[in-house]
């Protein structure tokens, strides 16, 4: 009697214990179905239109996707809570324009058969992440761009870039950017005017971008003045997106004068120069990284107070290339992936081996070197002198005093400056690169022409 008693107690158990797991499987498949509807995929409404909400912002587009039925019309409420304008396209053609900051709207999209996409079109606003997956319920699994299904080999998408040719030199009409720094301008409060402009520029023999630029050239104009020193910017939109400026030499609001402004704005940026040094200024605007390296950086150079008289200043500013289709933006996928395809000085491949900079034997010079990536450290060299001075980040690291001390290189990560000073003991050429050696033939290379030397052999000409 007892074992058949234990016999049947077992057989309840087990049944209580099976229906208790049917239960929690069911309600786990039903908090996971909820839970997936909360954490960036929105579940479809049963019959009729699916309706879901999505927010835009700088730059993100939540939810990352969504589910929807087959065969149905979507309404999607919109909502900019960036302070850029983004539009919302599907497959990057259907869908609404610009919406401003703040802005709601609603929209239809389909009835889908295959799964899809949306993003925001303005340029590389896709690529930093405003892209939504449209998954459809019922419908193919393959989605427009990206890819086919399961055991499908997908070729690589083809590369469109423009292609640098080492072998090319500048056309006869082609001039370098000057080098030489001019004096700090003259008074204590200066007013300067800067515009953000669109422009198509060759950055190596036969090719060209459609660079981002301020005053239209590329790095954008050098500013140069003393502590205590007034700058008054006046940033002006002349492009056909929104633009920003940003001095690291400036103590100020970043939700104030760095705000981006839209195409015909204008804002007035107002700092004292408080610190010496050479420091970056760049557009900030989402993404900043494509702001950067399609051209919107420049150098602004605080002098130290008593700073030693020199016979000739120059400016360097390194900075990558990441080709785009030739008279095309750059390439923001290759910004991400830190995939440049040239390391230049003052903005264009190779420029001072085709236009050496000319000097004297036993003059003193002072190099202002400013690194402006956005992604490549410098490590700035002259073959055939030492430096006898190196300021960095504010401080003098070496002066000539007793110790006869020297210095090889000047080593700067991205958004960092100093200047080295030096003198050549012989007329000839001497190379400056960046010591990474990986760079100096990806374009980071120029030379110094001292006393009356032959450089045929460098221009091609």
């Amino acid at each position: 009697m007892t074992e058949e008693r234990n016999g049947d107690g077992w057989w309840v158990i087990t049944f209580i214990v099976g229906v208790l797991a049917l239960i929690l499987g069911v309600v786990g498949i039903a908090f996971a179905a909820n839970n997936r509807s909360n954490t960036g995929s929105a579940a479809p409404v049963s019959g009729g239109t699916t309706d879901f909400n999505v927010t835009l912002a700088d730059i993100s587009i939540t939810p990352t996707s969504v589910d929807v039925p087959v065969g149905k019309v979507v309404t999607v409420h919109l909502t900019n809570k960036g302070a850029l304008q983004h539009d919302f396209k599907v497959d990057g053609t259907t869908g609404v324009s610009l919406i401003d900051p703040g802005a709601k709207t609603d929209i239809q999209i389909g009835p889908f058969t295959s799964d899809t996409s949306a993003w925001c079109t303005v340029v590389g606003h896709r690529e930093a992440g405003m892209q939504l997956a449209i998954h459809v319920l019922g419908g193919s699994s393959a989605a427009a761009g990206n890819g086919g299904g399961a055991g499908t080999v997908t070729a690589a998408p083809a590369d469109h870039s423009a292609k640098i040719d080492g072998t090319k030199t500048p056309a006869h009409d082609w001039t370098a950017r000057d080098p030489k720094l001019d004096p700090p301008a003259s008074g204590s409060v200066h007013e300067v005017a800067m515009n953000a402009i669109e422009k198509k520029i060759e950055v190596a023999p036969g090719v060209t971008q459609l660079m981002w630029t301020f005053n239209g050239t590329v790095p954008g104009p050098v500013l140069h003045g003393n502590v205590g020193d007034t700058f008054r910017i006046t940033l002006t939109n002349k492009g056909t997106m929104g633009h920003s400026i940003d001095f690291h030499a400036s103590k100020v609001a970043w939700s104030d004068e760095m705000r981006t402004i839209k195409p015909g704005e204008s804002l007035v940026y107002e700092f004292k120069a408080g610190y010496a040094g050479v420091y970056m200024y760049h557009c900030g605007t989402a993404p900043a990284l494509h702001h950067i390296g399609n051209g919107m950086y420049g150098a602004i150079i605080i002098d130290p107070p008593g700073l030693a008289t020199v016979d000739q200043e120059f400016v360097i500013m390194q900075s990558e290339l990441y080709l785009g289709p030739e008279g095309q933006p750059g390439d923001l996928t290759k910004m991400i992936a830190s995939k440049w395809d040239a390391v230049v000085f003052n903005g264009y491949w190779s420029q001072y081996k085709f236009a050496p900079i000319h000097v004297e034997k036993d003059k003193r010079y002072r190099m202002w070197v400013m690194d402006d990536g956005p992604n490549e450290n410098s490590a700035f060299h002259i073959v055939g002198t030492v430096f006898d001075t190196v300021f960095k980040e504010g401080a003098y690291l070496l002066q000539p005093d007793a110790t006869h001390g020297g210095s090889q290189v000047l080593d700067l990560q991205p958004a960092q400056g100093g200047f080295v000073e030096f003198t050549f003991s012989e007329d000839g050429l001497y190379p400056f690169v960046t010591h990474k050696f990986a760079n100096p033939g990806k374009g980071a290379l120029g030379f110094f022409a001292v006393g009356n030397v032959d450089t045929s052999a460098l221009t091609g000409h």
